[in-house]
């Protein structure tokens, strides 16, 4: 991807709602391809759901929440780390874990991961084979 000198500007009514990556959360696309080093999308997780377990192969994960409250599971399930609005969370590099809303209210994160694409590896459960690549 060449560098470029322009500023590219993703409108709220632009995003993408076809990301197809983990079951269990609506995945936005915001900022793919544009970058070589960066890419972004929106998570919203509804009331009572969780995402399935999978990682982000060598991509790093910063994940800032927005709305709600939710927690990322990790380490087995053995693990987690909530998150409120205004908070920030680093997921390093092919650690797996799940989002979870056990609350009654909507949550809304801002992804932020190293790449140009998104990647996710989606497991059968903890520590278990791929299901897939998105």
């Amino acid at each position: 991807m060449a560098p470029t000198d322009t500023v590219s500007l993703i409108k709220a009514n632009e995003l993408s709602g076809s990301t197809g990556q983990t079951d269990g959360m609506a995945r936005y696309g915001a900022i793919a391809g544009l970058s070589d080093k960066l890419n972004a999308n929106l998570m919203v997780a509804e009331p009572h759901t969780h995402s399935a377990v999978h990682h982000h192969g060598d991509q790093d994960t910063i994940v800032f929440g927005q709305k709600g409250k939710g927690a990322v599971v990790f380490n087995g399930g053995k693990d987690r780390v909530n998150i409120a609005p205004g908070d920030f969370a680093l997921i390093p590099a092919g650690v797996e874990h799940e989002e979870v809303n056990e609350g009654d209210e909507q949550v809304v994160w801002v992804i932020v991961r190293s790449g140009s694409v998104p990647k996710v590896v989606n497991l059968e459960g903890w520590g278990e084979a791929e299901k897939k690549q998105a």
